[in-house]
């Protein structure tokens, strides 16, 4: 049952794969959204069987399964967020045209600035919003799940105060950068917690 419940890990996070395209190859926002559904239904899945998992005192079993859990954290939770903040955020797309977007678990929608026009000489209102956020929610993803799992959950609180910080200076721009920013650490936390939660079902037995 613990090879089905790390087969299901993994797997939950390979619908999470057309988030990583760059935007304008992206699929649609309703295949997005249908990925995203797949991703929880397998997660779902996975905590079912974990449920049925007992004494599981192999210590290679064991680091599997945190290993897996780790991947589809840090991995499928760029596919929800990236559909939930499509979704969220497909009016302002329309209005704005020549906005891009950089897949995030940070919430990192906005504009990409143009390749030939250095940062510095854009309009405020024309720089990328929240940029580098794919990276950042991806480790953020996997310091939750690692915190979770070495049952230290005031770990959390240091994550999220520490991407707080680092950003705060772009979340007072009128851009909606805050939104997008709450929305992506939302759907980013949740998962990787979700996915800790199911390995730490197997390991308790």
């Amino acid at each position: 049952m613990i090879l089905v419940v790390v087969i299901l890990l993994l797997l939950s996070a390979a619908p999470a794969a057309g988030s990583l395209l760059p935007r304008v190859a992206r699929p649609p926002v309703g295949l997005m959204n249908l990925a995203a559904a797949a991703q929880l239904a397998l997660l779902g899945a996975a905590a079912l069987c974990a449920l049925q998992v007992s004494d599981l005192g192999d210590p290679w079993w064991r680091a599997g399964l945190v290993i897996a859990a780790a991947t589809a954290a840090c991995l499928g939770g760029s596919g929800i967020s990236t559909a939930v903040l499509d979704t969220a955020t497909r009016h302002d797309a329309r209005r704005r045209p020549d906005l891009g977007a950089e897949s995030s678990g940070d919430a990192s929608w906005g504009a990409v600035a143009p390749r030939s026009r250095p940062l510095q000489d854009l309009a405020e209102d024309d720089r990328p919003v929240l940029r580098g956020g794919a990276w950042i929610g991806l480790l953020e993803r996997l310091a939750v799940v690692s915190t979770l799992l070495a049952s230290w959950p005031e770990g959390l609180a240091v994550v999220l105060a520490v991407k707080g910080l680092a950003r705060y200076s772009e979340l007072k721009r009128p851009n909606g950068a805050a939104e997008r920013f709450i929305i992506g650490t939302f759907c980013s936390v949740l998962w990787a917690a979700a996915c800790a939660g199911v390995a730490a079902l197997g390991l308790t037995g």
